[in-house]
C-alpha cells in the first residue's frame, strides 16, 4: 500500500520504511517553535526534563501575540523567552521590531523548508505545509518535550485528497478557496486528517495563496495541510533559505479516506459568517440579503498579512475613503513586508484612505490588543478564526474574508463585493 506525502515525511523522520494511518510513531523534529504565550508556559516543564535544548538551531521563539507588550504580564512573558533564548544561545529568536508574526516570518527567514517535520505551540503551525513540509500545532507539554529531546510521538493521520482544477476568477484568492472548502466539508470534516492538495489548479495559486490555505487547514479540524513541491515552491525556498530541502511525493496507490474535487473557476468571493470558519456564504448570497453594516475591518495576520495581501487591499482602497462609521487596521505580517509597503507607496494609500497602520503583531486576531471589539460590534477580518469572543466581547461578531472583500467593505460600510468597488477604483 502506498503512502501520502505526509505519511512519507513521517516515515522518514521515524526511521521507518513505511507507515499506515493510525500507527503510533516517534519522529525526529527539524523545527520546534513557540511564541510569547505558549513559550513561557513550556519553560518550567522543559526545565524538569533538560538543562539545554536538543539543538540551538532548531528551537525557535517568536514574541508576536501580545507585542508590542500590552501590559505587565505580556512584558514578563516576552522577557522570559528573551532571557531563555539568550541563555540557550538560540539561533532563531525573533525580537519585536526585527521580525513579525511567527507563521509569516519563519518561511520568510528560511527557517522552514520542504520535507521537514515541524511542531509549533500554535494551532496555525500547519501553515508551512504550503512548502511541502509536515507541520502541526501541539500543546505545551509536547513543545517542552520537543525542545528537550528533539523527538515527539504522533499518530499517523489518514488523508483527504483535494483535487484542484480550473483557474480562480478575479477577486478570488486562497482565502476564498479555503473558506469555500471548509464550508463544503465542515469544521470537523478533516478531523485529525491530512488535507493534501493536488491537481493542475495548484499552478494557478501563488505561494501566498498556499500559505493561507495551509494555515486554515486546522479550521477544518485537520492535523495538517500540505501542498506538492513545484517550481513556485522551490523558487520560494531558494530565494529565502539556505537549508537543504527534501521533496516527497505521494505514491500513485496512496490511500485516501476521501477525494474532494474543487473547480477553482466556480469559487466566488466567500465570507465566513459568525461563529465558525465553515459558515460560508458567497458574495452573491450576501448581496441578496439586507446590508450587513460593520464597525471594524482588520487586514493582516498570519493568514493574510503578506505582501500580496497588502497589494490587493491597497488596489481596492486607492482613491477611496474608509466609511465614516468604520475603523480599519492594516497590519503587515513582517518588518520586511512593512518596508516593502513603504517602498511601493502602499502605506500612503492606506493612511490617505483613513486606515491605521500598525506594527507587525497578531494583535486583534485573538482579541489581544490593537482592535478589541465592544458588545454588538461587527468586524470584517482577514484573520482565520471567528469564534465567540475571539476578538473581544462575546456579543461582537466576526466575518472572515479576503483582503479584497475586507477593503471593499471598509469603503462601503457593510460587507461588499470587491468586483463592484474594484470597477470604480
Amino acid at each position: 500500500m502506498g503512502m501520502t506525502m505526509t505519511q512519507k515525511i513521517l516515515a522518514a523522520h521515524a526511521g521507518l520504511d513505511s507507515v499506515t494511518a493510525g500507527q503510533l510513531i516517534e519522529a525526529k523534529l527539524d523545527v520546534v517553535m513557540a511564541n510569547d504565550i505558549t513559550g513561557p508556559m513550556a519553560l518550567p516543564i522543559f526545565r524538569q526534563m533538560a538543562e539545554t535544548v536538543f539543538d540551538k538551531d532548531k528551537v525557535v521563539l517568536v514574541p508576536d501575540h501580545f507585542t508590542p507588550n500590552k501590559d505587565i504580564k505580556s512584558a514578563e512573558n516576552s522577557k522570559a523567552i528573551r532571557e531563555f533564548a539568550r541563555e540557550q544561545g538560540l539561533t532563531w529568536y525573533f525580537e519585536q521590531g526585527k521580525s513579525g508574526v511567527e507563521h509569516a516570518i519563519l518561511p520568510e527567514a528560511g527557517v522552514v523548508v520542504a520535507g521537514e517535520c515541524i511542531i509549533g505551540a500554535d494551532s496555525h503551525t500547519c501553515t508551512y505545509g504550503a512548502l511541502g513540509a509536515f507541520s502541526t500545532g501541539v500543546g505545551t507539554t509536547d513543545i517542552s518535550t520537543g525542545m528537550a529531546t528533539g523527538e515527539l510521538w504522533f499518530k499517523v493521520p489518514g488523508a483527504i485528497k483535494f483535487v484542484l482544477t480550473g483557474k480562480p476568477g478575479a477577486y478570488v484568492s486562497g482565502k476564498d478557496i479555503i473558506i469555500h472548502i471548509i464550508g463544503k466539508i465542515g469544521v470537523d470534516g478533516a478531523l485529525y486528517k491530512s488535507m493534501e492538495f493536488t491537481g493542475e489548479g495548484i499552478q494557478e495559486l501563488s505561494m501566498d495563496d498556499r500559505f493561507t490555505m495551509a494555515n486554515m487547514a486546522i479550521e477544518a479540524g485537520a492535523k495538517n495541510g500540505i501542498f506538492p513541491v513545484d517550481e513556485k515552491a522551490e523558487s520560494y525556498m531558494k530565494e529565502h533559505s539556505k537549508k537543504t530541502y527534501t521533496v516527497y511525493e505521494a505514491d500513485e496507490d496512496a490511500e485516501y479516506d476521501e477525494v474532494v474535487e474543487i473547480n477553482l473557476s466556480e469559487v466566488r468571493p466567500t465570507v465566513a459568517f459568525p461563529h465558525l470558519p465553515g459558515n460560508a456564504k458567497t458574495i452573491d448570497e450576501i448581496e441578496a440579503m439586507e446590508p450587513i453594516t460593520i464597525n471594524q475591518v482588520v487586514i493582516g495576520s498570519c493568514t493574510n498579512g503578506r505582501m500580496e495581501d497588502m497589494r490587493k487591499a491597497a488596489a481596492i482602497l486607492k482613491g477611496h475613503k474608509v466609511h465614516e462609521d468604520v475603523r480599519v487596521m492594516v497590519i503587515p505580517a513582517t518588518q520586511k513586508i512593512y518596508k516593502q509597503c513603504i517602498a511601493e507607496g502602499l502605506l500612503d494609500i492606506f493612511v490617505d484612505a483613513g486606515c491605521a497602520v500598525n506594527t507587525p503583531s497578531c494583535g486583534p486576531c485573538m482579541g489581544g490588543h490593537m482592535g478589541v471589539m465592544a458588545a454588538g460590534e461587527r468586524c470584517v477580518s482577514t484573520t482565520n478564526r471567528n469564534f465567540v469572543g475571539r476578538m473581544g466581547h462575546v456579543d461582537s461578531l466576526i466575518y472572515l474574508a479576503s483582503p479584497e472583500v475586507a477593503a471593499a467593505s471598509a469603503i462601503a460600510g457593510c460587507i461588499a463585493n470587491p468586483e463592484k468597488v474594484g470597477d470604480r477604483s
